[in-house]
């Protein structure tokens, strides 16, 4: 590395990476958050979890119910079975507000509590199976779909000049002749 000359002493200058091979090994998020961050892990949301918040009718409260239970739902054969008191303790919320937002998700068939005993038969916490939600976004998938491929259109049109004057002035002309 060449050193620094007078203008850039006292500048920290960030290192750059030793090859352009290891920028590219490391992922969008890694290099948004750095990886101490992203070595405590993740939580994956598809988007159309959260564009389609409303129209799955989940308040803010519930998308983080949903959104904390994911962030334990490791294995799709395994469902996540953290604690009330757990999750609550997580988002700032009552044990109480939290039963009502399942109860809620559970209404919506989002969500599906199972009582689960452990080996010694005694309660342990819920299961909770998000098989409605993962229904529920798979429908609305096609939606949006459509939505990326209208997006994809008008940002065609909007890169071509005159694109859209031209769309405007042959739609309803079905035999290319003038009016």
């Amino acid at each position: 590395m060449a050193k620094p000359t007078r203008k850039q002493v006292g500048v920290k200058i960030a290192p750059e990476p030793s090859t352009e091979n290891d920028a590219e090994k490391k992922s969008s998020t890694q290099r948004i958050f750095g990886a101490k961050v992203m070595d405590h892990g993740y939580t994956a949301l598809p988007n159309i979890l959260m564009r389609g918040q409303k129209r799955l009718g989940i308040s803010t409260t519930q998308f983080n119910i949903v959104a904390q239970l994911m962030s334990y739902w490791f294995d799709p054969a395994r469902p996540p079975f953290p604690s009330k008191r757990d999750l609550a303790q997580r988002m700032g919320i009552t044990e109480q507000t939290l039963r009502i937002n399942i109860k809620a998700l559970e209404e919506r068939g989002l969500v599906m509590r199972e009582q689960w005993k452990t080996a010694a038969g005694d309660y342990g916490s819920n299961r909770y199976h998000l098989d409605g939600l993962v229904k529920a976004l798979k429908k609305l998938e096609p939606d949006f779909d459509e939505e990326r491929k209208e997006r994809r259109q008008s940002t065609t049109l909007t890169e071509k000049p005159n694109a859209r004057a031209n769309a405007r002035n042959t739609k309803g002309k079905t035999d290319g002749s003038p009016e």
